[in-house]
């Protein structure tokens, strides 16, 4: 197979980030279709193997697996290259959007944006739900009654204390990694938490940690880091409301590529387009190293019985955080009207009627028409 050209893969990569919307698994599936159906660049086992590396790593999943195949193609340029095609046109569209949603939008805007938030709740469940059942059929015997427990403590953790989720998710695969292995053996590979001064100040410094935390320290998909950001940027340092929150959130799914761009919205509310670089910079910066760093020996990590059991209790705990989302989200409405569009947009997603842009979409729509009628902005 001769390696493709450094443009060529900038190219299909850069498709992809201009195409890619439905989230991880449209990623993975266009990912797959290019280099295995179209190019013929990788085989079907050698493409499985990529996911089930890359699903035992914290961050984004598929813009690991982007930049993973990439770099089994062309090396430590192609992961370059063919990373940064895939994030920056998701990029500059969410930073467009950002500058046009927050603030002091007009009227009809930020009532689109009103109605889009409204049914973010119902998109985390609907993320959180396709997740259970694959991960139920991986779970066997008595491990499934430690299964239900992790899905419990996650769900808790981020209905209750979203910004310690992170700790909670740490904590289960730790449990996990103990029950399965003896004890003193445990304590030469127990997983240290780093705990960042810098959060506290609330500057520069507490996004560069919001930021890092997404980016390094989530596991199960975009949707675990969204009640972290949350009580970072809502609550803990007020760079943004709830409503402009659920805007982020929103725009985040409406926008091709990774969930994560939601940071940029974050960081742009806190500290202008300069912030909002930064954020995306660090928060996709552990996916690159991964990557570049670690790449030839990545390979070894999907058959290392550590890390698979770490997983297997992190796994869980973190699609119960997906499930846990929605409450403080849903907690963050203020106008009847909008937990209207919540109830109809969770009986649409759940029923499978319409997919979550349609529905984000359609949201929107209800409610700039809602505040036409006379409905009172958040």
């Amino acid at each position: 197979m001769t390696p493709p050209d450094l443009r060529l893969i900038a190219r299909e990569w850069g498709r992809i980030g201009c195409l890619g919307f439905g989230g991880p698994p449209a990623h993975i599936a266009m990912l797959r279709r290019l280099v295995v159906d179209r190019r013929a660049w990788l085989d079907d086992e050698e493409v499985e193997h990529l996911i089930a590396t890359t699903n035992l790593l914290p961050g984004p999943s598929s813009t690991q697996l982007a930049i993973f195949c990439a770099w089994r193609l062309r090396g430590a340029a192609g992961a370059l290259i063919g990373g940064l095609a895939f994030i920056l046109p998701g990029l500059v569209v969410i930073l467009a959007l950002a500058a046009l949603f927050l603030g002091a939008p007009p009227r009809s805007i930020a009532a689109a944006g009103a109605g889009a938030g409204a049914v973010v709740a119902a998109v985390a469940v609907h993320a959180g739900a396709g997740l259970l059942p694959a991960s139920w059929r991986r779970t066997a015997g008595a491990r499934r009654i430690r299964w239900v427990a992790y899905v419990v403590a996650g769900g808790i953790a981020t209905a209750l204390v979203g910004a310690l989720v992170v700790l909670v998710l740490l904590a289960c695969g730790t449990i996990e990694l103990a029950w399965t292995r003896r004890p003193q053996a445990l304590a030469a590979h127990a997983m240290p938490v780093v705990l960042a001064a810098a959060s506290a100040t609330g500057g520069v410094l507490a996004l560069c940690w919001t930021a890092l935390k997404v980016g390094a320290l989530s596991y199960g998909g975009g949707f675990v880091i969204i009640p972290l950001m949350q009580a970072d940027a809502v609550d803990r340092h007020g760079w943004m409301t709830d409503p402009e929150f659920l805007n982020a959130v929103a725009l985040g799914q409406v926008t091709p590529g990774p969930v994560v761009h939601t940071v940029a919205v974050v960081g742009y509310a806190a500290h202008g387009l300069g912030g909002a670089l930064l954020a995306t910079f660090i928060a996709f910066a552990p996916s690159f190293l991964f990557v570049l760093v670690g790449g030839a020996r990545l390979a070894a990590l999907r058959d290392n019985a550590h890390a698979r059991a770490f997983l297997d209790g992190a796994g869980p705990a973190a699609i119960g955080a997906i499930l846990g989302s929605a409450v403080p989200l849903a907690l963050a409405l203020t106008e009847t009207w909008q937990l209207a569009v919540l109830g109809a947009g969770a009986v649409v997603l759940l029923s499978g009627r319409a997919g979550v842009v349609a529905t984000l979409i359609s949201a929107g729509a209800a409610g700039t028409a809602a505040v036409l009628l006379g409905a009172p902005l958040p």
